[in-house]
């Protein structure tokens, strides 16, 4: 019998989507009634298996993660998805070596991902399929969307997404994009990190997603964590989190203390997306305010001399 207390493994190889659907069938005939699937995907540097630290089995999807490893925080323990209130899936993908190699791969991870939202379908029909995804995590969740059917994602949660706005849209303009409630979470600590992504996949010819869509569809919504007014917002909430520590982190979006919390309750419906967007602001700060802040006033005097 599957331990619900644990999470459920599945794996991305060459030969596509590994996973025990036996077990996979089992797990699911636990779940309580109106109980999700939770999805969970790594970004760069993690592999199934890797050693050092980088198989995600054994770090950010862990009950018990390293404590040597600053970034090693439990994301199921602290999404509250154990004890049966949802079935955690831990999704490992090759997302080692290369950096534009891994880019690749994810979009091949995406096609996997879909296919594991069919086979819970077939399963267990109508039950909810939520993911969450950091970084070229988030371009694996995306990804899905072109091959999924309609209705087999409920909801995306994207952490710095390493994605970029042409291949986003494409993905929202799906069946199953039209059908998906996307929580784009951005940062301006990750301006950096978004301008490398924008250089290194694609050539500086697009712009990341941190920065929100051209166009937003009416089933996406940007939070920017690290906004003041933003962070009121979600205050108000019930969802009190401490501001940005740091002007460039890649990691924040699930390291700052709270912040898991506030997904969970996204998650688990105690915080609806349509309360989020009438209490958000509409306006993002611009790139690089963060990594500029404290320079601009001794910059604008100077000019002002000249």
């Amino acid at each position: 019998m599957p331990d619900q207390t644990n999470v459920f493994r599945v794996d991305v190889g060459r030969a596509g989507l590994r996973v025990d659907r036996v077990a996979l069938a089992e797990a699911l005939a636990l779940l309580p009634v109106g109980a999700p699937v939770v999805v969970m995907i790594h970004g760069y540097r993690f592999a199934p298996g890797a050693r050092g630290g980088n198989c995600p089995h054994g770090h950010i999807f862990s009950m018990q993660p390293p404590v040597q490893d600053w970034t090693a925080i439990s994301w199921p323990r602290h999404l509250g998805l154990s004890g049966g209130r949802a079935l955690a899936i831990g999704l490992g993908w090759q997302a080692r070596g290369r950096f534009r190699g891994a880019c690749v791969r994810a979009r091949v991870a995406g096609r996997a991902l879909a296919e594991l939202a069919a086979l819970v379908q077939r399963l267990d029909p109508g039950r909810a399929f939520d993911v969450i995804g950091h970084s070229l995590g988030a371009r694996v969740a995306l990804a899905a969307l072109p091959y999924a059917n309609p209705g087999d994602l409920r909801r995306l949660i994207l952490l710095a997404a390493a994605e970029t706005r042409r291949p986003a849209m494409r993905a929202m303009a799906s069946a199953a994009g039209a059908c998906v409630q996307v929580v784009n979470v951005t940062t301006r600590e990750n301006d950096l990190f978004d301008f490398l992504f924008e250089w290194l996949a694609g050539a500086g010819l697009d712009t990341a997603i941190g920065q929100g869509l051209r166009e937003t569809p009416a089933n996406w919504l940007d939070v920017q964590l690290d906004q003041p007014a933003s962070l009121a917002a979600l205050a108000r909430l019930g969802h009190d989190l401490p501001d940005a520590p740091a002007r460039i982190s890649h990691w924040s979006p699930y390291l700052r203390p709270g912040a898991l919390g506030l997904y969970q309750a996204i998650l688990d419906g105690s915080l609806s997306v349509q309360a989020l967007r009438e209490a958000l602001p509409e306006r993002r700060d611009p790139r690089w305010s963060r990594l500029l802040a404290g320079w601009q006033w001794p910059l604008m005097g100077r000019m002002q001399r000249v």
